[in-house]
């Protein structure tokens, strides 16, 4: 047997432990890619993201941003490491620093050194007090559409990104981008089914539904479920005078003031026409009567339609019922509300009544 080549031993243990580590990567991303493609739920799969990207590349810093469709903007969606709630409500615009030119260009880069690089911006950094070094950053892309991008900053032991790096994250994205386009269509499915399309608040399908449920749930936990009935006082006037399009404006605005004033537990329905509907579990007649108040107080007091010039003034009759003061049922709650309602409204409206 023959002297041991100990540059050839040498070559090979180099070689068995990159076909490892290729082989175990191979394995990861099979493993990311069945996890993402599974779950349809948008924030099973940002946390599955989460997850895999600490474990695979170890950044400092680290963010999701997805694509706002209303205002063109990036939001962070997701935010990890120093600093980073100090910048949660911060939006980027397309072509806005790195990942703003990203998302705009849809193309991965990698920034080894961002005081070189004039895409950088120092805004986040100012925000957080956070020093950004270098970046890795790629879109999340699906059928030629942006979502949004994927942006790693400084790597842990300080060695700054390297194209293999780049290659990780933009295969990472490939699966993320997939998950999240099916996770938001399926959000929008649910949403159509039970959403006024054009308040965004819910609809009657999803009250008379909710409603059952929640009498059920005060009946058996010996709770008062009160409801809280509006109608928009001479809403017919708007639409005779400036057109349905202002109409429909005013419903919104009224819809955002609705939201404004009520706990998350409450839920605000549209109705139907100029009808809105706030169930509020767990609430005595008494408080709902003042909710009631202050709503009406703060929509008097409301100059609606401003951005058009219009500027008006807009008053509501309110009506309130509760479970199980004055009904036994869904539509027996309704009904005490909506009569209630009348009795304002063949008064002299702008008024809260009682069951």
């Amino acid at each position: 047997m023959g002297p041991v080549d100990e540059k050839s031993v040498s070559c090979s243990l180099e070689e068995t432990k990159e076909l490892l580590q290729r082989r175990l990567q191979l394995a990861t991303f099979t493993e990311i890619g069945k996890a993402l493609t599974s779950s349809l739920d948008l924030k099973e799969v940002l946390n599955i993201v989460m997850e895999k990207i600490s474990e695979l590349l170890r950044p400092k810093n680290w963010s999701l941003l997805l694509l706002d469709e209303e205002t063109g903007d990036l939001k962070f969606e997701i935010l990890v490491g120093k600093g980073s709630e100090k910048i949660k409500d911060l939006r980027l615009k397309l072509g806005e620093g790195v990942a703003g030119w990203v998302a705009r260009e849809k193309k991965p880069l990698l920034v080894a050194d961002v005081h070189s690089d004039p895409r950088f911006s120092k805004k986040a950094d100012e925000m957080s007090h956070f020093t950004t070094q270098s970046i890795i950053c790629v879109p999340l892309l699906t059928r030629g559409k942006c979502l949004g991008v994927i942006e790693l900053i400084n790597k842990v032991e300080d060695e700054g990104f390297v194209e293999d790096d780049l290659l990780i994250l933009t295969t990472l994205a490939d699966f993320t981008a997939i998950a999240i386009e099916n996770a938001i269509f399926i959000n929008k499915v649910h949403e159509l089914t039970i959403t006024d399309d054009l308040t965004k608040l819910y609809n009657s399908r999803f009250l008379h539904s909710r409603l059952e449920y929640e009498v059920e749930r005060a009946k058996r936990f010996k709770y008062d479920l009160s409801m809280i009935f509006l109608d928009l006082d001479h809403f017919k006037d708007v639409n005779d005078n400036y057109g349905h399009l202002a109409g429909s404006k005013l419903l919104k605005e009224v819809a955002r003031l609705i939201l404004g004033m009520i706990r998350n537990v409450d839920m605000a329905c549209r109705y139907g026409g100029d009808e809105f509907i706030i169930m509020m579990p767990g609430t005595p007649k008494k408080s709902a009567v003042t909710v009631a108040e202050k709503l009406r107080s703060s929509m008097s007091e409301e100059v609606f339609l401003k951005d058009d010039g219009i500027n008006i003034s807009l008053t509501g009759s309110f009506g309130v019922a509760s479970f199980p003061a004055d009904a036994d049922n869904k539509d027996g709650l309704i009904h005490m509300a909506d009569n209630a309602m009348y009795a304002i409204k063949s008064r002299n409206r702008n008024g809260v009544a009682e069951a």
